[in-house]
Order: structure tokens, then C-alpha cells, then sequence
């Protein structure tokens, strides 16, 4: 069974509006660019772990954790 394709755009913002390129916010993530590209590309998955320093460096409430990583792609 593959990854289920979630819709990241609202996570792709918010990227963009904390860390300005994905490449800092890989960085900060501790992931390669090419690691974060896949996960946002539904080709690998964000572990637990990833979802947890996400809402840290990007200042997310926990109660806003399905809206960033959840979204079903239509």
C-alpha cells in the first residue's frame, strides 16, 4: 500500500512565511532539501517526529497539526 496523498499547500505557506525558502526550513528540519522535496510531494511520509519540530519552528498549535499535515488531496 503507497502513501495516501495529502494536500500540503497551507504547509507550503506557512514554509514560506516563517522560513522564506524551503531550503532553510529543511535545514532547521534536519532533512536535505531533496528529503523535505519527497515529503511534500507525498513520496515518503513526515514521521511523528518531523510533525512535532514542524509545529516548533513554524510556530503551528497543536490543535492546527490536521489542517498542515493531514489534508486530503481532492
Amino acid at each position: 500500500m503507497g502513501v495516501k496523498d495529502f494536500d500540503y499547500s497551507k504547509l507550503k505557506g506557512r514554509i514560506r512565511e516563517i522560513c522564506g525558502t524551503y531550503s532553510v526550513f529543511a535545514e532547521k528540519l534536519g532533512c536535505s532539501l531533496n528529503t523535505l522535496s519527497s515529503k511534500l510531494n507525498n513520496k515518503n511520509e513526515f514521521t511523528q517526529s518531523d510533525i512535532i519540530k514542524s509545529t516548533r519552528i513554524l510556530n503551528i498549535d497543536v490543535n492546527e497539526v490536521p489542517a498542515y499535515f493531514f489534508a486530503q488531496a481532492v
